[in-house]
């Protein structure tokens, strides 16, 4: 399957709507770098694709293709059903402005979003993400990634989303690592110290005994 993409755009055909759905889900994670750019974005207006499987690359360049296919359609929830199989290829600037739309996203749609993208969403966006599916979100604060997140956030912060999350950082604390050394025992600087003190005097004999022989 592979190789018979290859060869079909290496001829100059674009991945349009009938290629792509003779692809489907099944082989759309095969697509490499370069044959991603050949598929026409608004071919995907006449596809279901889901990506879920694929590389963190090919989830990201098919978003791209995606959000401008879509991009007349921005009104929401319309442009959200439309773009939802894409998201796991979604930068958090674009899951940001998602949190303005109530969009209602759900959990499990959330914790397979880019790690990163996800990491840099503040409580009260991911409020406006998810809505009224927000309390099932206590479900996974023992579990990654949201575990993670917790972790990083204020603590004030997420006790506003009042659904009992916790683990997030105090404010005003600040967890200082003191470096530790090894004590030396008083015997070794005992010794150091007794040798130093004779120095003189073992170098004054030395000095005698030359000139004596």
């Amino acid at each position: 399957a592979s190789a018979a993409i290859k060869h079909y755009v290496e001829l100059g055909n674009a991945l349009n709507a009938t290629a792509l759905d003779a692809i489907g889900t099944r082989y759309v994670c095969l697509l490499n770098a370069t044959e991603m750019k050949a598929i026409e974005p608004s071919s995907l207006k006449l596809v279901s694709l889901n990506p879920s499987a694929c590389s963190q690359q090919t989830k990201d360049l098919l978003y791209e293709k995606a959000k401008e296919a879509f991009s007349a359609q921005h009104v929401f929830p319309a442009y959200y059903e439309l773009i939802l199989p894409y998201l796991e290829g979604a930068p958090g600037k674009d899951l940001k402005a998602l949190s303005q739309a109530n969009v209602n996203m759900n959990v499990s749609t959330f914790v397979s979003l880019r790690r990163d993208a996800l990491m840099s969403l503040t409580p009260p966006e991911v409020q406006g993400l998810l809505g009224m599916n927000l309390r099932d979100l206590a479900k996974w604060q023992y579990r990654s990634p949201v575990r993670e997140w917790i972790q990083v956030q204020k603590q004030s912060q997420l006790d506003q989303l009042h659904i009992g999350l916790t683990g997030g950082t105090q404010e005003g604390y600040i967890n200082l690592i003191t470096p530790k050394f090894t004590e030396q025992s008083s015997a070794p600087r005992g010794a150091m110290a007794m040798a130093l003190h004779l120095l003189p005097a073992l170098l004054l004999t030395f000095l005698m005994m030359s000139i004596l022989s």
